[in-house]
């Protein structure tokens, strides 16, 4: 279950899980259940609060897996809805090196038994692996056959850090588009996978 902070539907999720734990639909220990930290939350002393925000929504006492949502920041109670350009903070070596470190400590109380990244580039993980004391577990990355990430995932291959795609149907949502983009579920190429094993494009993507 990949949940984060900035979706909003946390407790709705913790609502949700507890009731198919009452009703022995499934146990605890049979899900693997991410969440992610916010950009406003960077400092180390914002991380372990951030999370246990989280452990309280979900209604857990402790996550498989929590991520750095981005390697930028935003100052802190700044909301989705309110981001402008203004408030954007850029990406700092020495700041997510600091926040790194609040995530070891969740893993230190017990909190995560996994900490990772998402969005981070090659060099991005090559400088938070100079002081990091636990590589990440994860770098969670969109990657689809229009952006397939090649030389990141031989980069993580080589220090182990799994890779886990989002968005691998493309992102047909998204506001801007150049002009002929074409869907990756409309793609000839796919749509003749799709036909060969009759199947729908999302099936093969």
């Amino acid at each position: 279950i990949d949940c984060a902070h900035i979706y909003g539907n946390e407790p709705e999720v913790g609502a949700a899980l507890q009731q198919l734990f009452k009703e022995g639909i499934v146990k605890r220990e049979d899900l693997f259940i991410t969440s992610k930290l916010w950009n406003t939350e960077h400092s180390q002393a914002d991380v372990v609060p951030a999370l246990q925000v989280t452990l309280k929504n979900l209604q857990l006492e402790y996550l498989d897996l929590y991520l750095i949502h981005w390697p930028q920041a935003l100052p802190r109670g700044v909301t989705f809805d309110e981001m402008k350009d203004e408030h954007y903070l850029g990406y700092s070596e020495d700041r997510i090196a600091d926040t790194w470190k609040g995530m070891e400590e969740a893993v230190a109380k017990g909190l995560t038994k996994n900490i990772g990244v998402s969005n981070f580039t090659i060099l991005k993980i090559v400088n938070l692996l100079k002081t990091a004391k636990i590589v990440p577990a994860v770098n969670q990355i969109e990657s689809h056959p229009y952006l397939q990430q090649t030389k990141l995932k031989e980069f993580m291959d080589s220090k182990g850090i799994s890779f886990e795609a989002y968005s691998p149907l493309g992102t047909p949502g998204r506001i801007v588009k150049g002009d002929g983009d074409l869907s990756l579920m409309d793609d000839p190429i796919v749509k003749e996978i799709a036909d060969k094993h009759k199947c729908t494009t999302a099936q093969v993507l």
